[in-house]
């Protein structure tokens, strides 16, 4: 079994910081692209950036330079550095790992428990 485990959320006023943390832990042979995503009530849940491990990244529009993802791969841990924070940021954050659980399997995506950001105005 694969564990998401995720931390760093909270309230902020607008135009601060919040740095976002997911450490992958359990059953894993190796991990290849890790992410957040984020979800209101009754939508879709949006890509807001994700990293695989040779470092490429990609960033949902609106977040492209207030936003900053990185990765620990020692520690299958991933990071989000939010910054410039606005109120319609506020929402649950979700991270992803794709989790290689043996060798020569295929990638199964896992998912964190969720995390609620609320940026005051």
């Amino acid at each position: 079994q694969v564990q998401l485990v995720e931390s760093g959320g909270g309230l902020v006023q607008a135009g601060g910081s919040l740095r976002l943390s997911c450490a992958a832990s359990g059953s894993i042979f190796s991990v290849n692209e890790m992410g957040w995503y984020r979800q209101d009530p009754e939508k879709q849940r949006e890509l807001v950036a994700r990293i695989v491990t040779d470092n490429r990244t990609n960033y949902a529009e609106s977040m492209k330079g207030r936003f900053t993802i990185s990765r620990d791969n020692a520690t299958n841990t991933v990071y989000l550095q939010m910054s410039s924070l606005k109120p319609e940021d506020t929402s649950v954050y979700y991270c992803h790992a794709d989790v290689q659980i043996r060798q020569n399997w295929g990638l199964v995506r896992f998912w964190g428990q969720g995390t609620q950001v609320t940026v005051s105005s």
